[in-house]
Parts: C-alpha cells; sequence; structure tokens
C-alpha cells in the first residue's frame, strides 16, 4: 500500500505560516550552502494532496507562472466548485476519505504538501506514514500551526536528521500499532 508522506517545514515554534499567511520567512538565515532535500524527495511521489490555501499561495504569490508540481497528480481539497485540469484535481471530499481512496491505488507514495486543516485532519486519524518536517530558525509567535490538538499521542520513530544552513531537517516513520 502507498505510503502518506507529510514533507513541510515550520518555524521552530510550531507554525507554517505566519499571522497573515505568509511564508516569506521560510529559510536558513547563515551563509553555510543549501542542500537540495526536495530533488530527491519528490522522486519518491507520484500525487500532491494540499488545501485550498496552500494552492492558491502557490498560483497567486510562490509561482503563478507556471504550476509547480506538474509532473505529479495533484489534488487540491477545497468546498469551491471549481473545474479540474489535466494537472490538478479540485475535490470536495473530505481529507481523510480522499486518502483511503488515494492508498488503494497504485503509484509511488502520496504527498502531503500543506494545509493545517488537512494535515490535522490526516493526523488525529492516522493517515500519515512519514513525516518529514524541515525546521527553520525563526520563532514566529504566532500563525497558522501545523499541529492542533490529537484526541491521542502519536508515536513516531526517528528515521533521520540532517542540517544545513540553520535548518534541521526531521524525517520520523509513524508507529502504527
Amino acid at each position: 500500500m502507498r505510503k502518506v508522506v507529510l514533507f513541510i517545514a515550520m518555524s521552530l515554534d510550531g507554525y507554517i505560516a505566519d499571522p497573515a499567511g505568509r511564508v516569506d520567512w521560510l529559510s536558513g538565515h547563515s551563509e553555510e550552502e543549501t542542500i537540495d532535500t526536495y530533488s530527491g524527495f519528490v522522486k519518491e511521489v507520484d500525487t500532491v494532496v494540499m488545501g485550498w490555501n496552500t494552492y492558491h499561495q502557490i498560483v497567486t504569490e510562490l509561482s503563478p507562472e507556471t504550476w509547480v508540481y506538474s509532473q505529479l497528480t495533484s489534488y487540491v481539497i477545497t468546498h469551491r466548485q471549481l473545474p479540474s485540469t489535466e494537472a490538478i484535481k479540485f475535490v470536495q471530499e473530505n481529507p481523510c476519505e480522499l486518502i483511503e481512496q488515494l492508498k488503494q491505488k497504485q503509484g509511488k507514495a502520496i504527498w502531503i504538501c500543506g494545509g493545517a486543516k488537512v494535515v490535522q485532519a490526516l493526523m488525529q486519524k492516522g493517515l500519515i506514514d512519514v513525516y518529514y518536517i524541515s525546521m527553520i530558525p525563526t520563532i514566529l509567535g504566532s500563525g497558522i500551526r501545523l499541529f492542533g490538538e490529537a484526541p491521542k499521542a502519536i508515536k513516531l520513530k526517528l528515521v533521520r536528521t540532517q542540517v544545513y544552513n540553520g535548518i534541521v531537517e526531521l524525517v520520523y516513520e509513524a508507529v502504527h500499532r
């Protein structure tokens, strides 16, 4: 069965965006060389899932000219009734139901790239297999939290760490029982 991987960056205090929803703080702070872990990661996935706010930020701010995930099957979870395209499927499904359906299909890993609400729903149902978190050396103090409250503790096993440019990458596997 396909794995579900959360690949995301957050501030040291657990936020994925500032109070205005901006992510312009997502970088290291030293003169060290940046390591490209994304290129290796994206070879292992063929599907990307995100919420509307993440999608909207990508197409209006981060990459308005081209869809950066054109090599992947993209799902955007939204309440809006939008026509899907060849590259992007707009769905109104519950995130957990969508992931359960996608896991049954053939393919590589499924990447959850954003939307705190999407992440929190999947986390609470135990549907995230791998947590790939890049800790950015910034304390925002407020904003959009990655993790909300969970009905029970989620046990994780540390698989790998990497440090570069002040960023600490942590890779954990969920310990499913």
